[in-house]
């Protein structure tokens, strides 16, 4: 049962593309002279107080229109693209919302949708006639040669059925009659990729018309990155807080409890074995104190970085727990914040190296032109690292988007690991 059952799941599968043809062009077909008419009558009575009311309308016919292709696309191709944001709110009552419609910028690239979508499903269309209904037509020549012919008329008189013939060859006889069907068997398994590159401009022009626009993504990205950002400068200021209340604190005030102590020791005339020893108490606390200030400090912003991006990753490989190679070629020392996100993301991704990787050598390159600075880790562990909920690199991601970054990981099982991370110079 289970070997029929996939072959029906395929078949559904390799049927999905054409069905969104027969169904996409009717659509785009219906779609094309509604909007056109109404637009042009709208523009036509512009002058008057009907015609904005028509545009009005078109334009939320076109953007209805360009819902049911979306829908289509996701269900029948796999191609989701995503629906752009609705409009800010311009009031309640029917002039708000005839505003609104107006300058919808999603409606208007939605009316230019409909009256482009035609074109680009003719080319799948004439895709899928070859392809499907010729591959069938000429894998089954054989048999429909019987009902499927022309009659041709010979200059003695006799009368000849004729059902294929190219080039003056004609394809009634075997062995030429393998000819077609070979043909067809060729259409047949090559039809879904001819039809798939035949649906690529079609696809191009759902994604850039009724998908957000550039501008679109670019306030979205910026409004996630900010929110991130906002998030992990909150993240610091508790982690701070935490470390200054529970570590630092607590030191100083256990140093200015044995200071009280060593000053009532003296002044009841303590001896200076119990003296000294609450000294040595107090001078630890400080020590630890100080340590902790500058490791708290590091996590802020490291002071080896006062002297470059180079010197810093060479203190970090050294305190390594792996053998580190650090190449670096950055002829224009970089900004501030570019130095701290690629050391922090360095750092990070070396940490993961040492605990999950299992590599026994890293390396660290970083190299910059006049457009971007380039962090280049790889370890030869053993694989398997995702870009993904609850992934560290998830977060390296977040850090990186908040200067227009990019992060990319080719992590393929049994290794290597190698993350690229991209900060573009403002």
């Amino acid at each position: 049962m289970l070997v029929p059952m996939l072959h029906r799941s395929h078949l559904r599968t390799h049927l999905r593309a054409p069905l969104y043809v027969l169904l996409s062009l009717p659509l785009s077909l219906a779609g094309l002279p509604l909007v056109a008419a109404g637009l042009l009558v709208g523009t036509v009575l512009s002058v008057t107080a009907l015609g904005p009311w028509v545009v009005a309308l078109t334009l939320r016919g076109a953007k209805g229109l360009g819902n049911a292709h979306r829908v289509l696309a996701r269900s029948l191709l796999g191609y989701a693209v995503e629906a752009p944001e609705p409009p800010a709110r311009a009031g309640s009552g029917l002039f708000a919302r005839r505003r609104a419609l107006l300058g919808d910028r999603a409606a208007r690239r939605a009316a230019g949708w409909a009256l482009l979508a035609p074109l680009t499903v003719l080319v799948p269309l004439l895709a899928l006639l070859v392809g499907y209904v010729y591959g069938v037509l000429l894998t089954l020549h054989p048999l429909l040669r019987h009902w499927n012919y022309t009659t041709v008329h010979e200059p003695d008189g006799s009368v000849r059925h004729v059902s294929l013939k190219v080039a003056g060859m004609e394809f009634d006889t075997w062995p030429r009659l393998l000819v077609p069907v070979a043909v067809g068997l060729l259409l047949l398994l090559f039809a879904r990729r001819l039809l798939d590159g035949a649906l690529a401009p079609h696809r191009a022009l759902l994604r850039s018309l009724l998908g957000p626009s550039a501008a679109d993504r670019r306030i979205a990205v910026l409004e996630e990155t900010r929110a991130q950002a906002v998030e992990d400068a909150a993240a610091t200021l508790r982690r701070i807080e935490r470390d200054l209340h529970d570590g630092t604190q607590a030191r100083l005030v256990g140093l200015g409890m044995h200071l009280t102590m060593i000053r009532e020791l003296v002044t009841a005339g303590a001896g200076p074995e119990q003296l000294l020893a609450v000294v040595d108490t107090a001078q630890g606390n400080a020590k630890q104190a100080i340590a902790d200030l500058r490791a708290l400090v590091r996590g802020i912003h490291p002071p080896v970085l006062n002297e470059g991006i180079g010197p810093a990753l060479d203190t970090l490989a050294a305190d390594s727990a792996l053998p580190v190679t650090v190449t670096v070629d950055v002829p224009r020392r970089p900004s501030p914040a570019l130095e701290s996100i690629a050391y922090f993301c360095a750092a990070e991704l070396l940490a993961n190296a040492v605990k999950h990787s299992g590599a026994s050598a890293v390396a660290i390159a970083v190299t910059a032109d006049d457009t971007a600075l380039r962090l280049r880790v790889e370890d030869d562990g053993r694989g398997g690292a995702r870009v993904g909920a609850g992934s560290g690199l998830t977060g390296l991601l977040a850090r990186v988007r908040t200067v227009d970054g990019t992060l990319s990981c080719t992590s393929p099982e049994g290794g290597p690991t190698v993350v690229t991370v991209v900060l573009p110079y403002s």
